[in-house]
């Protein structure tokens, strides 16, 4: 069957031993499996038994028939936020009224990045010093060998 420009046929006419019948044929993905919601129990199961069973992706997509970059983003976030975060509810966008943070919360608040930050200037400084010291340690030792050659 020849498709026009103005027509798209999503299908095929063929012809059987009792005539001619269509088959229709779906194109993309599967109608059963997109958009499906999963409980955070179900999410947590198949993570669990990935890292208990040692267990690759695919074959864990396989076994549950899901998509092996799914499982994958699951255990991510198991091992980033706990199995806690699987039970958050990600999808759909933020509204300003409702919730203006739905979705993963940010991995630290401000006061956290501020540690973070004074502790790598104190650990550069000390870093620094024991530098500057290790140096002085070696011109003692470099000067203790000139004055036992001489």
């Amino acid at each position: 069957m020849k498709c026009t420009p103005n027509v798209r046929h999503y299908g095929n006419i063929v012809n059987n031993r009792e005539g001619w019948i269509f088959l229709s044929i779906k194109f993309g993905r599967l109608d059963d499996k997109t958009n499906r919601k999963y409980t955070g129990e179900f999410k947590q199961k198949v993570v669990e038994e990935l890292r208990q069973n040692n267990l690759s992706y695919k074959g864990t997509a396989r076994k549950y028939e899901l998509s092996d970059t799914l499982i994958a983003k699951w255990e991510r976030i198991y091992l980033e936020e706990g199995p806690e975060g699987l039970y958050l509810e990600r999808r759909g966008r933020a509204t300003k009224d409702d919730n203006p943070r739905k979705g993963r919360q940010p991995k630290f608040d401000k006061k956290h990045d501020e540690d973070l930050i004074t502790e790598n200037q104190r650990l550069r400084m000390e870093n620094e010093y024991l530098k500057k010291l290790n140096a002085l340690v070696q011109q003692k030792e470099i000067s203790k060998q000139k004055t036992k050659l001489k």
